[in-house]
């Protein structure tokens, strides 16, 4: 019996589904893995994550994404979500049935292929892109993509089921295009933190990135920071400017805040243990800065999210 193709093997098993629920077909490339998920049935706060970076892609239907960001959101065709490493997501599919599937693409991209990118993309054209609008590197952002995007994400998918001798070759020329047009949207934060592995980058803006979220309770050295990033202090600057929106100060108080968000929901500290532990001097410095980032005071945002339900336990 002949060996089935690997396009005729993901047909077969989405048209076999082993669950109703999220069912999965992936397809491994040298230095990244495709999924494709169909759902049959409507289901709610089913749970998602990666231990590398994450890019979502709508092909059919509809989906509720809790968790990774403020408030839930729709994310429909011709959207993306991207998600940070080990950053869970919890997904609602209102619409799904057994006619009329709901289905999504994902590639998790290993971090140490998207730091190449990154690096060659700051080395070739140093300071181009534009900033992310928040100076803090978020854990997931929705966008919209335009047709050429969406074009190539189709030819992402044609690629992983070739059977092509450069097959691998081409997935990851198309994976860098990927990746350069993230890296020229407000993606571009999210994408230089997750091209840290576990040790910390030697230099440059990952570095200093690496070194704030390492020391989030400390007041900010310049002169240590600029060390670390192997750049004099006015380059640091001008380089968080450049590529961030931002100073060192303002990404710092960015990270503080996005976790005195993620505690209080919590609700298992007293805001002043949070305060100090985040290294604010004082718990009226905490509060008029928390409210200045989100419109609430610590005390109210506590409120508002003690009620809402816990999601699942992480995968």
């Amino acid at each position: 019996m002949p060996m089935l193709t690997t396009a005729k093997r993901v047909a077969r098993q989405r048209g076999n589904p082993d669950q109703l629920i999220e069912n999965r077909v992936a397809i491994a490339g040298q230095n990244s893995q495709l999924s494709i998920y169909d759902t049959y049935a409507p289901a709610a706060r089913v749970a998602l994550s990666s231990n590398h970076l994450l890019y979502c892609g709508m092909i059919h239907g509809r989906k509720i994404m809790h968790g990774a960001t403020p408030t839930p959101r729709e994310f429909c065709p011709n959207e993306s979500f991207v998600i940070a490493a080990g950053q869970p997501v919890y997904i609602d599919f209102p619409d799904a049935r057994p006619d009329c599937p709901t289905t999504c693409m994902t590639v998790e991209i290993d971090h140490r292929h998207l730091r190449r990118v990154c690096d060659r993309l700051e080395h070739d054209t140093p300071g181009a892109g534009h900033a992310p609008q928040a100076p803090a590197a978020p854990q997931a952002l929705h966008v919209s993509h335009g047709g050429r995007v969406q074009a190539l994400l189709d030819r992402l998918m044609r690629l992983y089921c070739d059977d092509h001798r450069d097959r691998d070759v081409l997935i990851d020329l198309a994976l860098d295009e990927l990746l350069i047009r993230m890296l020229r949207t407000k993606s571009r934060a999210l994408l230089l933190e997750s091209a840290r592995s576990d040790e910390p980058p030697r230099h440059g803006l990952a570095a200093a990135l690496w070194h704030l979220r390492q020391h989030i309770s400390l007041p900010i050295d310049s002169q240590a920071l600029a060390r670390c990033a192997c750049l004099s202090k006015a380059q640091l600057y001008r380089q968080f400017k450049r590529e961030l929106g931002c100073t060192p100060g303002q990404f710092q108080q960015a990270l503080r805040i996005e976790q005195a968000r993620e505690r209080l929901a919590r609700g298992n500290e007293s805001i002043t243990h949070i305060c100090f532990d985040l290294g604010y001097a004082s718990a009226s410095h905490f509060c008029r800065c928390f409210r200045q980032a989100t419109g609430q005071t610590p005390s109210a945002f506590r409120s508002q999210h003690a009620g809402a339900p816990s999601p699942p336990e992480r995968p």
